[in-house]
């Protein structure tokens, strides 16, 4: 699968996220982290909450529930989850995004 991402962001650390098939490399900051993240299969997400997050959408589409209210964003589409907000979805093959997580260590590096 081609990889949506150019060089400098491929040469980032690899996310270690708790999915199979999927590429997504971490830039890590003292307070937050930006993710960019491809997936290879569909990604069944179950509810849960953190702190706030914000992404944007490269490829694909993926469906959101957030906070009872499910939307599907597809390609160009941002979307934003508040913090301690409940949330789930469903990624499906081929989703690309950046996501901005206002949290430190929402994932680690490989």
């Amino acid at each position: 699968m081609d990889n949506i991402f150019p060089e400098p962001i491929t040469k980032l650390p690899k996310a270690d996220m708790p999915f199979a098939n999927y590429q997504a490399y971490i830039s890590q900051a003292e307070n937050h982290q930006i993710i960019f993240m491809k997936f290879n299969e569909d990604i069944v997400l179950p509810e849960h909450s953190h702190e706030s997050q914000w992404g944007i959408v490269l490829e694909g589409k993926i469906e959101l529930t957030i906070d009872g209210i499910t939307h599907l964003y597809t390609k160009g589409d941002r979307y934003f989850i508040g913090k301690d907000i409940k949330h789930s979805g469903k990624i499906f093959a081929g989703y690309a995004d950046m996501t901005f997580f206002n949290q430190r260590d929402r994932y680690s590096a490989k």
